[in-house]
């Protein structure tokens, strides 16, 4: 057991020391980083902002949507199954009812 441990000890101290080392202002190929100069220290780039422009960018890469088609609020889609929504009923003649109709997304299942 005292081998794992003294293993488990050394990993985080090479861990510790690369961080140390990334953090570093000094080793930073770009310190004059727009990121860094609009969101607080200098020199260090939050990973979620990176994470919001590269969705940004596939955003912009995909094929804006055909006017007058349904668009999907959450994730953009275009694709939608339908499903008649059994607790609300429109109209009823000869036994037949009619209900109101669903609209779920296909990518992400939003219920419009």
């Amino acid at each position: 057991m005292a081998d794992f441990e003294e293993k488990v000890l050394d990993l985080l101290e090479n861990i510790n020391k690369k961080l140390d080392f990334l953090l570093d202002d000094s080793n930073l190929a770009d310190p004059n980083n727009s990121f860094s100069k609009n969101h607080g220290e200098e020199g260090y780039v939050k990973p979620s902002v990176v994470v919001e422009k590269q969705e940004e960018e596939e955003k912009a890469r995909e094929k804006p949507p055909v006017e007058g088609r349904r668009i999907c609020p959450e994730c953009g889609g275009t694709d939608f199954r339908t499903e008649e929504d059994k607790d609300q009923i429109l109209h009823q003649m000869g036994g037949i009812k009619i209900y109101k109709k669903i609209y779920v997304c296909k990518r992400c299942g939003y219920e419009m």
